[in-house]
Formats: structure tokens, sequence, C-alpha cells
């Protein structure tokens, strides 16, 4: 008598699939966990928004685990991947690189004569040859690079739709993770491999009018697994993808003492009946000189003398003139900031995205700070922002 699997048993939910670790910590934390293993997914984007480098760096999260993996290249060469990989100081010893480019004795016209259309021989020739590749090596990792070629190479959209359906299907049995990345350069709206895969990453990079360049990712699906959704910012840096996860302020809350944050001086504190409440926001409003950064310096200086920590960031001046500024005040600093108690950080909101900066302050507060002081809601890094310039947000955090 043959025996039922427990998955097919009413009430008994099959196990969640492992999750396979991206290379990218924040990246990470959008999908609670990484890629569910034995999938496949699908990374768009346009020209630069940084594809090679998340594949690349997923790869190479499996080579540290110690996983075979395959890196299928149909648009670059490998001196273009490896130059790619040393930009980042990366090695890419341990990742398999099989390239799909057509040789040059391909390129011939007499190589090109045959009964058959052009891009039936060279579409199955190409799939034969990934196939041999994949059963050389047994890949738990593989990367596609990219569709275009591909969906060129098919040329009728059900033959390119059943080419990546028995991709998925062939890799699924061997219990293998594929990214299939798409430039988006061959057609506008393409929604062929997205009703396929398994999940589905976007990746856009904006050039605004002031400032450096935007880059942000959204995971437009992940069948069957939580993840947070919306933009999140990222950058693309020396060792990889630094992708910054939207803040959602719940997820961040904690227990405090509900109390009164004091500034040290007296008169201030009684007009505040007390100090600040600990866990709130204060705005301060004034126009230039009227004080709001000394006040709130103050309040910063403060909590590092009582031994907590606090964080300062700057917009508007430079971090070498706001010590100058508040030692000149009668209070210097500069032995809280060397101690670790006061951190003080320059910020230039032309070339810091607002999800970079949400990090920054995040980051802060997991340091436990009991002050976080912006001296410039500038901080959402956006050009009709300048009429905030003389609002001085205070954040007594818990």
């Amino acid at each position: 008598m043959k025996k039922k699997n427990l998955a097919d048993r009413p009430g008994v939910k099959s196990p969640a699939p492992a999750r396979l670790a991206t290379g990218s910590i924040g990246l990470d934390s959008i999908l609670e966990g990484g890629f569910p293993a034995n999938r496949l997914y699908l990374v768009e984007g346009d020209p630069g928004t940084g594809k090679t480098t998340l594949a690349l760096k997923f790869l190479l999260a499996g080579v540290a685990a110690g996983e075979p993996v395959l890196y299928v290249t149909l648009s670059e060469t490998k001196e273009e991947l490896l130059a790619v990989a040393d930009s980042h100081g990366w090695s890419l010893d341990g990742v398999n690189i099989y390239e799909l480019i057509p040789s040059e004795e391909s390129l011939k016209t007499e190589t090109q004569n045959t009964i058959f259309h052009p891009s039936e021989v060279e579409l199955g020739e190409t799939t034969s040859a990934v196939l041999e590749e994949v059963e050389r090596i047994q890949p738990s990792r593989v990367v596609f690079d990219s569709l275009s070629e591909m969906r060129l190479l098919a040329r009728d959209p059900l033959r390119y739709r059943r080419q990546i359906l028995g991709l998925k299907q062939y890799f699924a049995g061997r219990q293998c993770t594929v990214l299939l990345l798409d430039d988006r350069t061959s057609t506008v709206g393409d929604l062929q491999v997205q009703s396929i895969a398994h999940g589905v990453i976007e990746l856009e990079h904006m050039a605004l009018e002031y400032g450096a360049e935007r880059r942000r990712l959204r995971v437009v699906k992940l069948r069957g697994s939580r993840y947070r959704g919306g933009y999140h910012d990222f950058n693309i840096e020396t060792g990889g993808v630094a992708v910054y996860p939207r803040l959602v302020a719940a997820v961040h809350h904690r227990e405090f003492a509900r109390e009164a944050v004091t500034s040290g001086v007296k008169e201030l504190d009684a007009l505040l009946g007390g100090g600040l409440d600990r866990g709130t926001s204060t705005l301060m409003l004034g126009p230039a000189g009227s004080g709001k950064s000394s006040i709130a310096a103050q309040f910063a200086a403060a909590a590092a003398d009582r031994g907590e920590h606090a964080a300062s960031f700057l917009f508007d001046e430079g971090r070498d003139t706001y010590l100058t500024r508040t030692a000149g005040l009668g209070k210097d600093i500069r032995g809280q900031v060397e101690a670790g108690r006061l951190s003080v950080q320059q910020v230039d909101p032309a070339e810091l995205s607002p999800g970079e900066f949400a990090h920054r302050v995040s980051r802060s507060s997991r340091s436990a700070p009991a002050f976080t002081r912006t001296p410039s809601a500038r901080c959402a890094s956006r050009p009709t922002a300048s009429r905030w310039a003389n609002r001085s947000p205070i954040s007594t955090a818990s």
C-alpha cells in the first residue's frame, strides 16, 4: 500500500522552503531571510541599475556557503565580468562562468546557411549547451544574464514562454535556485516571465534635477512568502549592493522608561515642565540666529554627560564648525565624541537618499541614544524641502 505524503494530508502544511542569503543584508531583511530555495526569480531593470552586481553577490554568497554555482552569460564576456568583480575587490575563483556569446566563426555568412529558421537552430543550441553545463556542474545557484538575448532568439512570444517554463521545471527538479536577469531592452511592459517566476524584483535608476542619482528596488511579488513591500533605496558601492529597507516604525518599538529628558539648564527645563518627554519628537521653530542649534546641542551634551548616548546629524554646517561653536558656548563636546557617547555626523542632502538617511538614524538608535538631533528637516532630500530651513526637529529617542 502506497504511503501518503504528510503534505497531502488534510490540515498538515508542507514545510516552508529554506532561505538562501542574497549577499545583501538589507535585501535579506526585505525578503525576511533571503530567497526561498529551489525557485526561479526574475530580477529586472534598465541597464546600469545593478543587476549584474546583485547577481554576482548572490553567487558569491553561495560560494561562501560551499555551494556549486553557475553564471550563464549571453551578453557580457568573461573578461567583462572579471573586471566588474575586480572593481568590487571580489575573487570569482569559485564561480563557474559559462559564455554563450556567438563565436567569430559563427558570424561568417557561409556558416549560417540552413533550411530552418536561424532562431530555431540558435535557441535549441543555446538551451542544449546550458543544460549540458548544468549537468556537468550540478549547481545549486544559477544566474542567466540576460533574457533579452533569449527573447530575441525565440522570436515568437509563445515559444519564448514555453522555453522559460521548460527551464523552470528543469531546475525545480534539480534543487536549484535560479535568477533570470532582464534589462528590458527588447520590449516594453513584457509580463511573460513575471507570471512564470516565483518572485520578481524590480530595480530602478533615477536622475534627479539636482544632486546625485537615486536607485531603488521593489519586490513585485514573492509567492507564498512574506516580504516588506514598497520602494527601498539602495546604492552600488565597492563590495556590492547596499540596500536600505523602508523604515517601519512599529518593527523597531521597544519598552522604555517614561521620564523627562533634561537639558541641564534649570530655567529651560522649568519652561518645558521638567524637560522633554522621552520617546517623543519636538520641533523647534525660529529664524536664523535665534538659538535653535545651541539649544539642541545643549540637550545632546547633557545626555552625554549623564552617560547616555546622543546623536547629531548636521545638514547646514560642517562637523568641525559645529564642535568649535559648541565649545565657544561653554560646551566642549569633543571629549564626549571621542568617548563614543556623542555621535556627530555631517550629512549632504544632495548626495544622500531618504532611505539611506533613515538607515543611519535607525542604526544610531540601535546604539541606544537618549537623544537625536537633526538641525534641518531637509533630510527628506527633496528640492522643495528648503522651506523647512528654519525648523529644527529634536527627537528624544527611547
